[in-house]
């Protein structure tokens, strides 16, 4: 005669309430986790590696972060400076910082209708509606502060203007020099002066 078959033992997870083995299926698997790894190691081989990963990355850190005095108080304290000038991003990217400089550039639509665009005059401390107010006026036609394609306002004036354009930045904004000042030709950056 065959045997009788046995009931199957099932662990449930004290945190979920789920079967242990679709507690990563269950919203809040990351505070299953220590309860899995202490109860149920064996299920789930990946999370103990983990664990134990983390642990050693902490200690590394640690490791690192601690270092031997030499006595020169002053090597520290320029370490410490440079920090804070670089900005990292996530995935330890560096952010740099902006080159001050106005750019140009005169965008042909419909054939004979031309577009200047004045990028990076923010940078200078200009406020964009301010002189788009006073380009529109000095060249008479219209001037708006639009958003570019990298997120970022620029001025768009009607009609081809790059000719006086120059000249009427350094005059009406001293605090923008005239080297800072470049135009976009056939897609190469040319300084103005």
């Amino acid at each position: 005669m065959a045997e009788k078959p046995q009931p199957v033992r099932v662990l449930y997870c004290q945190v979920c309430g789920l079967p242990a083995e679709y507690c990563e299926f269950g919203s809040d698997f990351e505070k299953c986790k220590p309860w899995l790894i202490q109860n149920a190691p064996d299920l789930y081989p990946d999370i103990l590696k983990e664990e134990n990963e983390k642990e050693a990355d902490k200690v590394s850190d640690r490791l690192q972060t601690t270092s031997i005095s030499d006595g020169t108080a002053h090597s520290g304290g320029s370490s410490t400076s440079k920090q804070e000038e670089v900005k990292r991003l996530p995935g330890g990217k560096i952010k740099k910082k902006e080159k001050q400089e106005v750019v140009i550039e005169k965008v042909v639509r419909n054939k004979r209708k031309c577009i200047t665009t004045v990028k990076g005059l923010e940078l200078f401390g200009v406020k964009l509606s301010d002189a788009s107010k006073k380009l529109g006026k000095k060249f008479a036609t219209g001037a708006s502060v639009v958003k570019g394609p990298t997120e970022k306002e620029q001025i768009d004036v009607q009609g081809d203007i790059s000719y006086d354009i120059v000249e009427f930045i350094t005059e009406t904004w001293p605090v923008v020099p005239e080297a800072a000042i470049f135009f976009i030709e056939d897609g190469k950056k040319v300084p103005a002066a």
